[in-house]
């Protein structure tokens, strides 16, 4: 693989190559191949529509595709131990892999399955014109600083259908589509979603900054119609789905196995059994995921104080992590199967965090074979914050390739 990608040319560019110099955990002095490149594009929506959910920090599908159409074949099994929004484990169904997926935060799940095994419009419009508009549960009036009165209503009689559904373990496919989109559509700063214009979907600002994002901008929450919102936002998720398609990932779900787990640990998974895996643990403590999405929380009913995601400053605690979970994705993978283990550069760039992945992934009984570099231009989101592109943030990919040693 180094071989081919250091006469890759797919976007002009030559590949650059070097060392990654580092040392095992026994202070022994190794180096591995790295190449830096523009290996897949960094454009807005340049994947399937079926991803376009939005999840903190998430990694365009280009680059689970890069390492799955390489590594694997039909039918293999592709695992994602931190699978947040689920990119890796869609990309490997609609590639005709076996996806299999874990996470801490049981918010994942509600964001993966729908779209494993999607309904159809005729089923979602159905289902949506026989849901109570309102009634249940009244929102926290807290909430009325995100939504107009009657549209904190239609949420809230949703939610309420949906727990009273769970509960009784009658939800089936629909309700779980409704309910992914509606996480999606919470707030966000378009007419598209149920709020008055705030941050972007993946990061939900407490009430307190919302009041003050309303009186700088001047503005009152407008009604929206929940259930219209919803069927706009399915009809985008479809629009690269063909019929042949929907039935193919109805076949491959029957397969997939998806957990509300931590990384370093998901007995369900049988010991070689598993071809590739493509993930993206956090990166030392740059992003609470559990903060970022109090509302998706409040929305699915899940107690956001039970959810402890791996998130630490220190970087000894993050690799003596991150080893546990190298551990237990050498047990689970199969004799010359890989691991592409994404990171980034954080503290303004001046830690790389492949460096520190290295001497983990020996560690675990990881053979590292190439570091790849992946040059980035900013999305959107960032944009909207008004950061410049190699400024601030992680500027681009960093994928650690592992193999288990001795195969």
């Amino acid at each position: 693989m180094a071989r081919e990608l250091g006469a890759f040319r797919e976007f002009g560019a030559r590949t650059l190559t070097s060392q990654v110099e580092w040392r095992t955990p026994e202070g022994v002095a190794r180096t591995t191949p790295l190449l830096q490149n523009e290996f897949w594009t960094s454009r807005q929506r340049a994947a399937h529509s079926l991803h376009e959910i939005s999840y903190r920090a998430c990694f365009k599908p280009q680059l689970p595709r890069f390492f799955i159409e390489r590594l694997t074949a039909p039918g293999d099994v592709v695992h994602d131990p931190f699978m947040g929004r689920g990119t890796t484990p869609l990309e490997a169904a609609l590639l005709g892999r076996t996806p299999y997926g874990s996470d801490l935060n049981p918010l994942s799940r509600f964001l993966v399955r729908p779209r494993l095994a999607p309904p159809s419009m005729a089923d979602i419009q159905d289902r949506l014109a026989r849901i109570p508009r309102q009634g249940g549960p009244s929102g926290p009036e807290d909430l009325l600083v995100f939504f107009h009165p009657e549209t904190l209503g239609e949420i809230c009689a949703l939610r309420h259908y949906l727990l009273e559904r769970r509960a009784t373990d009658a939800l089936d496919e629909v309700d779980e589509w409704l309910a992914m989109v509606a996480l999606n559509r919470l707030t966000g700063h378009s007419t598209g979603f149920f709020s008055v214009y705030t941050l972007p979907p993946n990061q939900a600002v407490s009430v307190k900054s919302q009041r003050r994002i309303n009186e700088r901008r001047a503005q009152v929450p407008p009604r929206r119609k929940v259930a219209d919102l919803i069927l706009r936002k399915s009809r985008q998720l479809f629009k690269d789905c063909t019929m042949d398609e929907i039935a193919a990932l109805r076949r491959i779900s029957g397969k997939a196995r998806l957990w509300t787990a931590p990384a370093r640990e998901t007995p369900g998974i049988a010991d070689e059994s598993v071809d590739l895996v493509v993930t993206s643990p956090p990166f030392l403590n740059v992003v609470n995921y559990t903060l970022d999405n109090w509302m998706r929380c409040w929305f699915a009913g899940i107690e956001t104080d039970l959810v402890q995601l791996t998130t630490t400053a220190s970087l000894d605690a993050w690799q003596e992590a991150m080893t546990q979970v190298l551990l237990e994705l050498r047990r689970v993978l199969r004799p010359g199967g890989h691991v592409a283990f994404e990171v980034g550069e954080v503290r303004k760039g001046s830690l790389l965090l492949e460096t520190a992945v290295l001497p983990c992934g020996w560690a675990a009984g990881l053979e590292p074979e190439l570091v790849l570099v992946n040059a980035q231009n900013f999305t959107k989101t960032a944009n909207c914050w008004g950061v410049g592109n190699n400024a601030k943030g992680t500027n681009s990919n960093r994928v650690v390739l592992l193999r288990a040693r001795g195969v």
